[in-house]
This record gives structure tokens, C-alpha cells and sequence, in this order.
């Protein structure tokens, strides 16, 4: 149940701006958490990322009605759950997944359509009932309208192509990881883009791999 449990643990979701087009306040916890996720040893990664969560539910409550902090408040619960966690990650996932479906209710296109790319991975990754909330019809479905809204996003065809090898479509995961690779770079975020493309490769090799 372990192993389960761990695999909803998403690393990281993504967003599709650059850091200028944030409030400050905002644009401060994506930095942080792509310093945390691809920098900090995994050892200390659960503390640094409960710290974070603090700080990014100041941040939406500071504020109301922005769905940007809401999106990154759920990112940063969800790789505190990843770096925690057992069977208590998957409250944290659910606190991950009802900030996404609130940043939804205000603004379902913020951040190049971050909201539905980070549902879709929460649904494709967290377990399936009776364990968890994990739905692989609701993660098509949330991956496809990430794709609709930023069909050229590093983040948008990485999570769609890493949907697509783990049902076992290894062609079109392929196709999808290199659209991932050619996306443009976004300025402001190059610690992102370089953990992102490095898990890029990975999932490319292995899809290549099955073909």
C-alpha cells in the first residue's frame, strides 16, 4: 500500500508563465519550488516543502480571488506529500487536488492552463478507490484541456506523454515527450525547464524503449 500511496505524489506540477507576469509574492514560491524539487537533496526536501506550503497558503489568503496562488499552493501540497510520504500523503493530496478545483471555480485558463494539467496528474497518478481519488477518465479528460489551452507547453505534453506510457501507448507517449523537448524555453524559469527536460529524457528513453 506503500508503494501506492507514494506513486500519487507528483512532482511537480507545472506552470506555463514566467515569473514577471506573477504577483511577487506568487512568483517567489515557484522559484522556491523548483530551488526545492531539483536542488535540494531528498533528504531534506519534506521540511523545506512543508515550510513552503505555510508560506504559499499566506499567500493565497493575502490574495482572495487570484486563482495563481491557489495553483501553486497545490503544486508545493503536493511535493510536501511526495517528499512525506505514507498514508498521510494522500491527505495531502486532497488538499492538492480541492486548491486546483478552487483556482478552477475563479480562472479554469490561469496560468496557460496549469489548473487542468495539475488535476490530470493528480487523477492519473494518485490511487484509484478505494484507497485514493485517482480516476484515469477524469485525467484524460483534465490533460486534454492543458493541451487544448497550451498545446506547445513543456509541462502540458510531459504530463500527457507520461499519461500515455503508463496506459501503454508507447508510440504516441514518444511523440508526445519530443513535442515536450522542442517547447520553447520560458525565461525566468531554468531551473524548471532543466529538471523537466531531464525527466523528459527519461520518460523518452523508456517509451523508445517499448517500441
Amino acid at each position: 500500500m506503500k508503494n501506492l500511496v507514494l506513486t500519487c505524489l507528483i512532482c511537480l506540477l507545472p506552470m506555463l508563465v514566467h515569473a514577471a507576469d506573477l504577483p511577487p509574492e506568487v512568483a517567489h514560491i515557484q522559484s522556491e519550488w523548483a530551488r526545492i524539487n531539483y536542488k535540494l537533496p531528498e533528504k531534506n526536501q519534506e521540511d523545506a516543502f512543508k515550510a513552503l506550503a505555510e508560506q504559499a497558503r499566506a499567500v493565497a489568503e493575502k490574495l482572495p480571488g487570484r486563482a495563481e496562488p491557489l495553483v501553486w499552493e497545490g503544486i508545493v501540497l503536493a511535493s510536501y506529500a511526495k517528499a512525506r510520504g505514507g498514508l498521510s500523503a494522500l491527505g495531502l493530496a486532497e488538499k492538492s487536488r480541492d486548491r486546483l478545483l478552487e483556482a478552477e471555480r475563479i480562472d479554469p485558463a490561469a496560468l496557460a492552463g496549469s489548473v487542468y494539467t495539475s488535476l490530470g496528474s493528480l487523477h492519473y497518478k494518485v490511487p484509484g478507490w478505494p484507497i485514493g481519488f485517482g480516476d484515469k477518465k477524469k485525467a484524460r479528460e483534465y490533460l486534454l484541456k492543458a493541451l487544448a489551452l497550451n498545446p506547445d507547453g513543456i509541462d502540458s505534453n510531459y504530463f500527457w506523454a507520461d499519461f500515455l506510457k503508463e496506459r501503454g501507448d508507447y508510440a504516441a507517449a514518444a511523440g508526445a515527450y519530443r513535442r515536450a523537448l522542442s517547447a520553447p524555453p520560458r525565461p525566468g524559469r531554468e531551473d524548471a525547464d532543466a529538471g523537466r527536460r531531464a525527466e523528459i529524457m527519461v520518460g523518452l528513453k523508456e517509451a523508445e524503449s517499448r517500441l
